[in-house]
């Protein structure tokens, strides 16, 4: 039975079949058939068959091994990046996009940590929350997504983090892996391109209410915002809305603690965990 890859789209079905089509080629140039390729490499005739016919994502070790069998001199291997980005679901791959484009990214969230900013435990911790549940695989799809767009932190782009208490308090995935969440917080929030701030509990205000939110300010000056609530996943281009989240965040940045009371708060939580 052949797998769909998690959050499959026409964008990400295209490139699994042209890299089907290359392998397929290396392995009837070299006169093997889907079995035999199969035996050489330590995969069924089943997954040969279903990776050639763009139904399945080729692991990495797969495409390292077909590359090596066919003496595809890199073609095959070196298509492990256009995979891996296939096999993420689109809207992951247009935030991501979007990220890399950016100089400047703005997030306020207020239930969970920021993804760009979750350890793996807690990655897996919050997908695990979720019903209904993921399968095994659609776990692992969503874990290296998020793990690989955090890869942006340590660039040159700029990071401004705002987090409700709340969201820091709460123990997902139990005390100890809250423990290590908070103690990576404390050491993002000591890079430069990073700020990270901690709206109160004890606030009476709180601008954002409504729900997490992200800007992104882009290289040729414009800035879009994001928003991921449920079931919708939302980019806001409109000038007029993207003005009003601008509003709301400058508000909710003015109403959390600077950046350094911030950290010494976080550390006050962490010695509470």
């Amino acid at each position: 039975m052949s797998v769909e890859p998690y959050g499959a789209d026409e964008e990400s079905a295209a490139v699994l079949r042209t890299v089907g089509r290359i392998i397929k080629m290396c392995r009837e140039r070299e006169g093997l058939t889907q079995a035999g390729l199969g035996a050489q490499i330590g995969y069924s005739e089943e997954q040969v068959s279903s990776v050639e016919r763009g139904r399945r994502a080729p692991v990495e070790s797969f495409l390292e091994a077909a590359d090596r069998a066919l003496g595809a001199a890199g073609l095959i291997s070196g298509l492990k990046a256009d995979v891996a980005k296939a096999r993420f679901p689109k809207k992951v791959r247009d935030l991501a996009k979007l990220e890399a484009e950016a100089v400047e990214v703005c997030t306020y969230d207020n239930s969970v940590v920021n993804g760009l900013l979750q350890t793996e435990e807690y990655v897996r911790a919050v997908f695990a929350s979720r019903r209904p549940a993921f399968s095994p695989e659609e776990t692992e799809e969503l874990v290296s997504a998020r793990l690989s767009r955090q890869e942006i932190v340590r660039s040159g782009t700029a990071f401004s983090f705002v987090h409700d208490e709340a969201a820091l308090r709460r123990p997902v995935g139990g005390r100890m892996v809250l423990r290590r969440q908070l103690e990576h917080l404390l050491e993002v929030g000591q890079m430069r391109n990073v700020v990270i701030q901690v709206l109160p509990l004890a606030s009476e205000d709180n601008a954002g209410l409504d729900g997490p939110f992200h800007l992104l300010r882009l290289r040729d000056g414009s800035t879009v915002g994001h928003s991921d609530i449920q079931l919708v996943s939302r980019l806001v281009a409109d000038r007029r809305e993207v003005q009003l989240l601008e509003l709301r965040y400058g508000i909710i940045r003015a109403q959390a603690l600077t950046p350094r009371e911030s950290l010494a708060h976080i550390d006050g939580l962490l010695g509470e965990t």
